[in-house]
């Protein structure tokens, strides 16, 4: 497994580096095949002498999915180890619908998996309205507008169920996919009381 680590706004350490590579050799008692960690450490400076924050994020990349976590402390260390501990969990749960599914297809996985929760439709007013957009390229920003940033990822066909476990897996609240069923694309997200919603287009 690869180790990548980036930071921005302050400087890993040598002794920061020995640190989590010697932890990072846990990530493959879980994962699949892992094939990098990627660790990510923003510095944040806070106004007006309330100090500084660490905010440490984790991406795992197996074949076919991502798990990600992070989290943020007063320190890199400490925010570390909250993020690697969420990581880890996330990691474990997968690991163990795996065995205790062993054997079946990846769509009967997920459906056995979820076949219990609540998916409803989307409310028509979250589908309504419009929201200005902000060029990411605007030399600059005025103060409380609006910016939208864009991304593009590859179109994955998959259920409702199996979209429902990669949300879980990266500890979003809501995650982009192609319906398989109905080919479109759509969005699952999270709702109170433990069920999830889905969102499409007609």
């Amino acid at each position: 497994m690869e180790l990548r680590i980036s930071a921005k706004n302050l400087t890993v350490s040598d002794r920061f580096r020995d640190y989590v590579t010697e932890k990072a050799g846990k990530v493959e008692q879980f994962a699949h095949r892992p094939q990098e960690l990627n660790i990510k450490i923003t510095r944040y400076e806070h106004s007006k002498g309330a100090g500084q924050e660490d905010q440490v994020e984790l991406t795992v990349y197996e074949p076919g999915h991502v798990v990600r976590a992070e989290a943020r402390a007063s320190d890199k260390f400490a925010a570390f180890d909250m993020a690697f501990a969420k990581l880890l969990e996330r990691l474990r749960r997968y690991s163990d619908k795996q065995k205790k599914h062993q054997g079946l297809g990846a769509s009967e996985l997920a459906a056995s998996d979820f076949r219990d929760l609540a998916i409803v439709p989307a409310d028509s007013q979250l589908l309504t309205g419009e929201i200005p957009v902000v060029k990411q390229d605007q030399p600059e920003e005025a103060e409380g507008q609006l910016v939208i940033r864009s991304k593009e990822f590859e179109k994955n066909a998959m259920t409702k169920e199996e979209a429902v476990g990669h949300m879980e897996l990266v500890g979003h609240d809501f995650y982009l996919y192609h319906d398989l069923e109905h080919d479109k694309a759509a969005v699952v997200y999270r709702r109170k009381a433990y069920s999830y919603g889905v969102i499409s287009l007609s």
